[in-house]
């Protein structure tokens, strides 16, 4: 008898992106070991991305076109309407993918024995960075988990996330009820693991690099390298954005009212500097600990605090 591979559904959130799709199409398609349909929501493009995807779809039958539904305005909410309108109770796995990045053959196929195997409820890895000049790095983001990490970074790139049927289901009753304010979060992935985690969920990150995570002038949220992103992240920061995500994750998730976050929820300058005293139990990364330190205090001290 032949063998039964994994249903997954591949949740591709599109927009504008001619140059690089059907690359990212083609290395989904590939994926071995496993039976995969991949849904695309496309927010209105300019470059024929929307005609594109319609012909693959009529020549490829594991690839669906979502009906239009408007504009997003971000890669999140498109995402979440992925959530909505596809099926996922009919798959064993629901795995998220960005148009412009090239899978590993058996990334799909890994995440899935993981979840079976360590029995987990969601899984994401590493990722290898490349640019057009032929640069390339690790993107490590495989430190053990903490206690609070969840409410203050997500699990690494979404367009590793891959998640168990059960998980999702339970995502999804939880997005619906909370439907207007979660288009407020601009960060999907982050939202999901915090989701995952805060409900007693577990999650595995792998420390193998399961794709190759294009960058670009274009790239929503890219890597983080060099002394240019950490500027732009304590732009984000010192605007007040970050904070504001944090709670309003920490309450969407239903933890606003625990006793740790409720210490330093309303972000004024002594909740921060008490705060910063956690960072260990906030971050994974050792240097993220240290910058987390840091941001609380320069932001009780002379930022802003979040509205």
């Amino acid at each position: 008898m032949p063998v039964e591979h994994p249903k997954v559904a591949v949740l591709l959130a599109a927009f504008n992106g001619m140059r690089w799709i059907e690359e990212q199409l083609a290395s989904i398609l590939d994926q071995s070991a496993v039976d995969v349909t991949v849904y695309i929501s496309i927010d209105p493009s300019t470059d024929g991305t929307e005609t594109w995807c319609a012909d693959y779809a009529a020549r490829h039958a594991q690839v669906i076109v979502l009906p239009e539904a408007g504009s997003f305005g971000g890669a999140s909410r498109n995402f979440f309407r992925l959530i909505r309108d596809v099926p996922v109770e009919e798959y064993d796995f629901i795995a998220f993918a960005d148009q412009d990045d090239i899978w590993n053959l058996d990334k799909l196929d890994r995440a899935t024995q993981a979840i079976r195997l360590r029995q987990v409820d969601a899984y994401s890895s590493n990722v290898t960075a490349f640019w057009a000049d032929g640069r390339a790095c690790l993107l490590d983001k495989g430190q053990p988990q903490v206690a609070w990490d969840y409410l203050f970074e997500a699990a690494g790139p979404g367009c590793t996330y891959v998640m168990s049927r059960q998980l999702m289901t339970q995502l999804k009753a939880s997005m619906l009820a909370n439907w207007d304010e979660l288009q407020q979060v601009s960060l999907h992935d982050w939202y999901c693991y915090a989701y995952t985690r805060s409900h007693g969920l577990s999650w595995f990150i792998d420390p193998l690099s399961s794709m190759q995570y294009r960058q670009h002038e274009q790239n929503q949220v890219g890597a983080n390298t060099g002394i240019g992103s950490l500027i732009d992240r304590y732009k984000t920061i010192h605007d007040g954005w970050w904070f504001s995500q944090v709670r309003l994750i920490a309450k969407l998730v239903g933890v606003g009212d625990d006793v740790f976050v409720r210490r330093w929820l309303s972000l004024g300058r002594r909740q921060l500097l008490r705060l910063s005293l956690s960072a260990r139990h906030c971050r994974r990364r050792k240097r993220d600990k240290v910058f987390f330190f840091c941001i609380c205090w320069a932001t009780a001290v002379i930022g802003k605090k979040a509205e």
